[in-house]
């Protein structure tokens, strides 16, 4: 990848902040969702449905500037890249995460995917030889000490399935680490948009078949607000974000890319405030200054 210019570098850099903000409010609707009596399969399942049209329209359309030659044609070992990364990008990561979830405290289940960054560097540094930047780790330090504060109250190490859903969670983010770096080494060859659209209509259709062969079609009568609110969750917090974190992906990498997603987590606490009513306490404040400086840390370059 070239290195980026600085416009490109900042537009990056906001796509990735945004995207992440946006990925993470999908907390918020999936909570309003739950009042309705719904469960985490019910909550993916419709979010991946309503999600694939529009998938499955933008993989159309970059598929027909293929047949025309517009754009180069993906020979059969990027389609078995695309389909692996579609299984653990948001199938096999989602799906861990909602499981261990049903274990350990949503505070343990936030730091353990926090390691994710972490992932995506030691990876890069240790398979793809890219050296990890002072910068990088200062920023990593920083992020890690204002997420464990902000989620500090919410931790809870007890429980009999603890480190089963502990090692759940792991495996969701080293999944999705591996997406990312995945995602980094097609990016020029098969393009971002193309790369999201095809990935994303992968992960709905394994998502659906899991949900259908557990819920099958009597899955589909729920309350009609769970319909609305999950037509949010699908272009708001699935598909919109989705482009954006390839995007930026594509302008300043995946390790950068993944440590700007620490944002959005953080972003939770004023969201849950705004929609939910969830009180902010002066700790959370404290663990977001140090996320934010973070963020700046890593745009000083």
């Amino acid at each position: 990848m070239q290195p980026p210019t600085s416009r490109m570098f900042w537009t990056g850099f906001a796509l990735a902040g945004l995207g992440a903000v946006l990925f993470s409010a999908k907390a918020i609707v999936a909570k309003l969702t739950y009042r309705y009596g719904v469960h985490a399969l019910d909550v993916i399942g419709f979010r991946m449905m309503l999600s694939l049209p529009f998938f499955l329209a933008i993989a159309g359309f970059q598929a027909r500037r293929a047949r025309l030659g517009r754009i180069a044609r993906l020979d059969w070992r990027d389609g078995l890249r695309i389909v692996f990364l579609g299984c653990i990008g948001y199938y096999l990561s989602s799906f861990l995460d909602f499981l261990g979830l049903q274990y350990i405290s949503a505070g343990l289940e936030r730091l353990i995917l926090f390691l994710a960054p972490t992932f995506v560097l030691l990876i890069s540094a240790g398979f793809l030889k890219r050296p990890i930047a002072r910068r990088q780790w200062i920023a990593m330090g920083l992020a890690y000490f204002g997420v464990a504060l902000a989620f500090w109250g919410d931790l809870s190490f007890s429980g009999d399935g603890v480190v089963i859903g502990s090692l759940c969670v792991l495996g969701a983010a080293i999944s999705y680490a591996l997406y990312l770096i995945g995602s980094g080494e097609l990016i020029e060859r098969v393009t971002a948009t193309r790369l999201a659209a095809y990935a994303m209509t992968v992960s709905a259709i394994v998502t659906l078949a899991h949900f259908f062969l557990v819920r099958g079609w009597a899955g589909l009568s729920v309350p009609w607000p769970v319909y609305q609110l999950s037509l949010i969750h699908a272009v708001l917090n699935t598909v919109l974000p989705t482009f954006m974190v390839m995007w930026a992906v594509a302008r300043i990498g995946a390790p950068l890319a993944s440590q700007l997603g620490l944002i959005g987590p953080v972003s939770i606490l004023f969201l849950a405030y705004v929609f939910l009513g969830e009180p902010i306490t002066a700790m959370q404040v404290a663990g977001t200054v140090f996320v934010a400086v973070s963020a700046i840390v890593l745009g000083r370059r």
